[in-house]
C-alpha cells in the first residue's frame, strides 16, 4: 500500500464511464500484474508515450471496474475472426517464399520511408560483405553510429573486415556517439536499409561459377575438359574456380566421406556400379574401388564378381553411369543426408 497515495478515493462509488485510454491502460496494467509482458514496443512511439502518460494519471481502480473491463477486452479479442500482420514489413514475413525477391524488392521500394519498422534489423541480418561495403563509403561518424547499434558479434566481424586505418578511426569515433539523438540514429538506420534495398534483384539463385559447375558436373568428360581449356584461355582465374567447384566421379574418393559411403550406396542402381567398376580407369577406377571398400564385403564381392562377367562395355555407357551416380550424390548432399569433405585442392 506505500505505493498509494495517503488519501484514497472511495471504491464504492459509482464507477465513471472509462475513456478507451483509460480501459487501455487498466488491461495493460492486469496483464503486468499477471506476469505478461504485452509487445508494447511494436506500438508507434506516439501510442506508447500516450500509454505510459495514462498510466501515471490514473487512480486505484474498484475490482468490479477491472473485471468488467477485462471482460469486455476479452469479448473483442474472441470477436476478431482472423487478424493480419502490421505494416509491410509484417506483411512481407507473412508472404515470405511466396513472392518473388523482385516483388518484394519492388514493394520495398514503393514503400514511404516511415513505412519500415525496424531497418536496425534489416542491416543486421544484411551479407556481411555487402555491409562492410557500404561502410566503406560512409563517413567514419556514420560507421561508428553503425557499429554501435549492432550485436557486438557482428559489430566485430564487421570491423575486421574494415580497413586498419579506418577501422581503428571508427573505434575512436564510437566515443563520441552518446550524444547522437535517436533521430538521426532512425535517420542513418533508414538510409542504409534503403540502399540495402537498392541492389538489383538477380535472375539467378546462384554465382556463375556454380552455375557453370553444375552444367559441366553432367557433361561427357570430353566435353568438360575442352571447355575447361576454353575457359582457360579467355580466363584462367575463373576456370580455376569453376574446376574447383566441380564434382565428379573422379572427385568421390577425396570428397566424399568413408562413413557417407553406405547412405550413398543405398540409393544407388547396383547395375550402375557394377558397369562402373567394369569399366573405370585411372582416377574413375579410384573412385570406384573407394566405394566398393566402404561398403559391405559380400556386396562388394558380389558387384565385382559380376562386373567380371561384362565384356567390351561401351565407354559412354560407364559415363552414363558414373553421371547418374554423381547426381545420385548431389541430391543427397542437397538434401543435407551427406557433406562434402572440404576440397583442398
Amino acid at each position: 500500500m506505500n505505493d498509494f497515495p495517503v488519501s484514497l478515493p472511495p471504491l464504492d462509488r459509482p464507477a465513471p464511464a472509462l475513456s478507451s485510454k483509460e480501459k487501455a491502460a487498466i488491461v495493460v496494467r492486469l496483464l503486468l500484474a499477471h506476469g505478461a509482458l504485452p509487445a508494447l514496443s511494436s506500438l508507434p512511439e506516439s501510442k506508447q508515450t500516450e500509454l505510459a502518460l495514462q498510466l501515471a494519471r490514473m487512480a486505484p481502480v474498484a475490482q468490479e471496474t477491472v473485471t468488467s473491463v477485462a471482460n469486455e477486452f476479452a469479448d473483442e479479442i474472441e470477436r476478431i475472426g482472423i487478424s493480419f500482420p502490421t505494416g509491410l514489413d509484417g506483411a512481407l514475413g507473412l508472404l515470405d517464399g511466396m513472392i518473388s525477391e523482385g516483388a518484394t524488392s519492388r514493394l520495398k521500394q514503393m514503400a514511404p520511408g516511415n513505412f519500415r519498422r525496424n531497418p536496425w534489423e534489416e542491416i543486421e541480418n544484411a551479407e556481411l560483405d555487402r555491409l562492410v561495403g557500404l561502410l566503406e563509403n560512409e563517413s567514419i561518424e556514420v560507421a561508428a553510429v553503425v557499429l554501435s547499434k549492432l550485436n557486438v558479434t557482428r559489430a566485430a566481424e564487421v570491423l575486421g573486415k574494415l580497413p586498419g586505418e579506418k577501422s581503428r578511426r571508427i573505434t575512436y569515433a564510437i566515443s563520441t556517439t552518446s550524444a547522437v539523438s535517436p533521430a538521426v540514429v532512425l535517420r542513418i538506420g533508414m538510409s542504409l536499409a534503403e540502399q540495402l534495398d537498392a541492389r538489383p534483384v538477380t535472375a539467378f539463385s546462384e554465382g556463375p561459377v556454380k552455375r557453370v559447375g553444375a552444367i559441366l558436373n553432367y557433361a561427357p568428360s570430353g566435353l568438360r575438359d575442352d571447355v575447361l581449356t576454353g575457359l582457360e584461355d579467355e580466363d584462367k582465374a575463373f576456370a580455376d574456380d569453376v574446376r574447383a567447384a566441380i564434382f565428379t566421379f573422379a572427385n568421390i574418393a577425396e570428397r566424399i566421406a568413408p562413413r557417407d559411403v553406405p547412405r550413398v550406396q543405398r540409393d544407388l542402381d547396383q547395375d550402375d556400379l557394377t558397369l562402373i567398376v567394369a569399366g573405370a580407369e585411372g582416377g574413375d577406377k579410384a573412385s570406384a574401388d573407394f566405394i566398393l571398400a566402404n561398403i559391405s564385403k559380400r556386396m562388394a564381392e558380389n558387384i565385382r564378381d559380376d562386373a567380371k562377367e561384362l565384356a567390351n562395355v561401351a565407354a559412354d555407357d560407364v559415363e552414363a553411369a558414373m553421371i547418374r551416380v554423381v547426381g545420385t550424390i548431389r541430391e543427397l548432399e542437397a538434401q543435407g543426408d551427406i557433406f562434402f569433405v572440404a576440397n583442398e585442392g
